[in-house]
């Protein structure tokens, strides 16, 4: 029986949203690393980028530390989980203030080579 591996890459810090970030990701969970990747390039959201890095770096990660071929990978895993929240504030009028909060997120991706059909 063929042992599957996971190969995993993991972007910290990332300062996109966490709700922006996983609209992005629940469109690539499941899909093929090629055809993930073509979603990403056209896709016009703010967390496309980033996620199109991360998913670089674990295509990459796959290739050159395990040897697998682009072709046969898939995205079995995705997640976008908060990271911290950056806090300041902006004065205005009459001697109040207006709070401003910029999330960040940590982007969990991780591919599987799927199974062959003759093995």
């Amino acid at each position: 029986m063929a042992e599957h591996r996971d190969v995993k890459a993991v972007g910290r810090y990332i300062p996109v949203s966490t709700r922006k970030t996983r609209l992005v990701v629940d469109m690539i969970r499941g899909r093929s690393a090629n055809e993930a990747m073509d979603v990403l390039r056209f896709t016009h959201n703010a967390g496309s980028d980033p996620v199109a890095k991360v998913l670089r770096s674990a295509i990459a990660n796959a290739e050159q530390n395990f040897g697998l071929s682009r072709d046969d990978l898939f995205v079995s895993a995705a997640s976008a989980d908060e990271g911290p929240t950056r806090r300041w504030r902006r004065f205005g009028a009459r001697g109040r203030f207006k709070p401003i909060q910029k999330g960040s997120s940590h982007i969990t991706i991780v591919l599987r080579e799927r199974a062959q059909a003759g093995s």
